[in-house]
């Protein structure tokens, strides 16, 4: 089973940044795509942002672009998620994820870790 350990969530003032990160068990075909995807109350899960081991592709949802920058260090098996000019609205509990399949759509990942929470105050 693929295990995937979320850190570094908190609460930040609008415009702050965080960064998190997920160390993930193992570097195999089942962990091709790695994402983050977020859930803020009353609403579904959505698509942040993906990237593959080898860095050669990455993905972000319109509302991130250029705001959130995906990384990941094959070294430490660890995939990071830099978040800057953080908005109320990014307010949300934030999932890594991995799956054999590249895509932005969530059920497409089949491994997800525990979830962190984000509070971004206005």
């Amino acid at each position: 089973q693929v295990q995937l350990v979320e850190s570094g969530g908190g609460l930040v003032q609008a415009g702050g940044s965080l960064r998190l990160s997920c160390a993930i068990s193992e570097r195999t075909a089942r962990t091709y795509a790695l994402g983050w995807l977020r859930q803020a109350p009353g609403k579904e899960r959505e698509f942040v942002a993906a990237i593959t081991w080898s860095g050669s592709m990455t993905n972000y949802a319109d509302s991130v672009m250029g705001r959130f920058a995906i990384s990941r260090d094959k070294f430490k098996n660890t995939v990071y998620l830099q978040m800057n000019s953080l908005k109320p609205e990014d307010t949300a509990v934030y999932y890594c994820a991995a799956g054999q399949r590249w895509s932005t759509r969530p059920s497409t990942f089949d491994y997800y870790g525990q979830g962190t929470q984000v509070t971004v105050s206005s």
